[in-house]
């Protein structure tokens, strides 16, 4: 039967205090270590500040798709990412950074273009060609 897991807490839930870790289970193997061990910088963020840096390394760091993810804006993700580099205890830029430009017309809409005869053959292959950098 498997135990039940928990999202870790990385404050105490009444002072707001650091917490530390003082057991390690291996469920596979049953050791069991026992110490006083800290959190490090995991500590310093809340579960939903942790969920959100797990979206962002999932995606390689790019903010365009952790927004698309969430469903937020890209401002709205930016600013959580400040507000994580915050309690990291780095200073988030001065000005964010403008979202990167729309990606140009699909290969699709291209292509139907071409067929209505709104663009000609050379200028749908620079489109599309424009579309894969």
């Amino acid at each position: 039967m498997t135990r039940r897991r928990y999202p870790v807490l990385t404050r105490d839930p009444i002072t707001g205090g650091e917490l530390i870790v003082t057991r390690l289970e291996g469920p596979e193997s049953g050791v069991v270590i026992e110490g006083e061990f800290t959190l490090g910088w995991i500590a310093r963020l809340t579960p939903d500040q942790l969920d959100f840096v797990g979206v962002l390394v999932r995606n390689r760091g790019n903010v365009q798709k952790v927004a698309v993810e969430l469903g937020v804006a890209y401002n709205t993700a930016r600013a959580r990412l400040d507000d994580i580099v915050t309690s990291l205890g780095g200073a988030p830029d001065a000005e964010p950074p403008a979202p990167p430009p729309a990606p140009g017309p699909s290969r699709i809409d291209v292509l139907q273009r071409l067929r209505d005869g709104e663009i000609d053959f050379q200028t749908a292959m620079r489109l599309i060609e424009e579309g894969r950098r």
